[in-house]
């Protein structure tokens, strides 16, 4: 304990203070009343006697410990400024002792906690400033409270840019970023490169969100030339990986067939030519159906949007493919393609046939929900892994032996190019449910 007292309570020391005053009090009053032969007024005189000295020991017992909550008190305040710097040494072992040592305590507590919270803004302010991504802070008046490194490269000559306003720095900036700042939301834009001989590709995304109660929004700017180029790069092999299997699984073949056939011919057995032939038609078939399915996908026409009921949808739909409806069709009308719907839900529709499902399985859904007409296809089939999930999507990628890899990124662009969405997911009990979502009209 060192040079702390023994323990002892608040209520004992104050105890000892006032004993020796009481003690006192009571022997005045046991002479006064020797002296004046009257008990009463000995008692009133003893007690104004020692008033004095009851509020002298009254005021040294009670002064450490106001002393100590004014102590208290102040640190409390320095606390509430984010200064841990101050702590209390308290000499008693007592209550008031273990108040000093928790007060204390804390303080240690927030003094790291503010030291480890002041080293983690450092490491989030580096790794903010030295980021590739363009980032800015706007408040509610659209000025800049926060810019890093990039954002002040990119649109300001890597000078300063808080306090400026959203006008200030569009101002300077290409018409391009401008433009996609006024349509709103997240979306790409390029911008001629400074010897105007190339383009630089952008995406914007902006979030609004409350910062203390106030109204704030984040602005980032990713540079995607790079990461574009290496993703088309990557496309244009994977292309030209499909085309050459599937164009060398077709003439190698006919190739063989047609020197079959001139053997055929040689040795004067031309009879024998006509299955040779039916083999090479239908090879050459299946290679314009290939090429043209490809042709499809990079030639998808801007939909020229008509005024269509569910039910009529669904009736057209019912003439190509063999499904049943789940549940009710909605009293209500989509603004589409119809031809290019069609398409992609018959697509879907031949993907669930294909599924490993039962037919009778296959299920066309049609629901409401805020914004939205969802079509759903519905199978019973083996479903999908979550890597193929993942892959579903994307152009050229197929599980299926004969598959292009285009009918589901097909009907997703069909989709996107309506203002939709398309979305997978594995239904419980097993199969596969395919959604697309299109804008809901008046």
């Amino acid at each position: 304990m060192g040079s702390r007292l023994k323990r002892r309570s608040l209520a004992g020391r104050l105890l000892l203070h006032m004993l020796p005053v009481l003690m006192l009090a009571l022997l005045l009053q046991w002479q006064l009343a020797t002296w004046l032969d009257d008990d009463v007024l000995a008692l009133l005189l003893g007690l104004i006697a020692a008033l004095p000295l009851l509020l002298w020991a009254t005021r040294r017992a009670l002064g450490p410990p106001l002393s100590l909550f004014r102590s208290l008190a102040g640190t409390v305040n320095s606390y509430r400024d984010a200064d841990y710097s101050f702590g209390i040494h308290w000499r008693s072992d007592d209550e008031i002792g273990d108040l000093v040592s928790a007060h204390n305590a804390l303080g240690d507590t927030l003094r790291e906690q503010r030291l480890d919270l002041v080293q983690r803004e450092l490491l989030l302010d580096t790794m903010l400033q030295n980021t590739p991504v363009a980032m800015l802070l706007f408040d509610l008046a659209d000025r800049v409270i926060y810019a890093n490194l990039s954002a002040r490269r990119l649109l300001n000559d890597g000078r300063r840019i808080e306090g400026m306003s959203l006008l200030q720095l569009l101002d300077g900036a290409p018409p391009a970023l401008a433009e996609a700042m006024d349509r709103g939301g997240d979306g790409l834009f390029t911008v001629a490169t400074a010897d105007g001989e190339d383009e630089d590709i952008y995406h914007l995304s902006r979030r609004g969100f409350r910062l203390n109660g106030r109204r704030h929004e984040l602005v980032l700017l990713r540079h995607l030339t790079a990461e574009l180029r290496r993703q088309e790069v990557q496309t244009w092999k994977k292309v030209i990986r499909v085309i050459s299997h599937e164009l060398n699984n077709s003439l190698a073949p006919v190739a063989s067939l047609a020197h079959s056939g001139a053997e055929l011919l040689r040795r004067g057995q031309p009879e024998r030519l006509a299955p040779v032939l039916t083999t090479i038609e239908e090879r050459a078939r299946h290679l314009e159906r290939f090429i043209q399915g490809y042709a499809r996908f990079a030639k998808l026409p801007i939909p020229q949007l008509e005024r269509v009921s569910c039910t009529e949808l669904v009736k057209r739909l019912k003439g190509q493919a063999v499904f049943s409806v789940d549940g009710d069709i909605p009293d209500a009308a989509l603004r589409i393609d119809s031809a290019q719907i069609e398409q992609a839900l018959l697509n879907l529709l031949k993907n669930a046939a294909e599924s490993g499902g039962e037919v009778s399985e296959i299920r066309l859904r049609m629901r409401l929900v805020p914004d939205w007409t969802r079509i759903e296809v519905l199978d019973r089939g083996s479903g999908m892994s979550s890597q193929v999930l993942a892959n579903a999507l994307l152009p050229f990628y197929s599980t299926k032996r004969d598959g292009t890899g285009l009918g589901l990124a097909l009907a997703r662009e069909i989709a996107e190019a309506h203002g939709g969405r398309l979305l997978l997911r594995n239904r419980d009990g097993g199969g596969l449910s395919v959604a697309v979502s299109l804008p809901a009209i008046d």
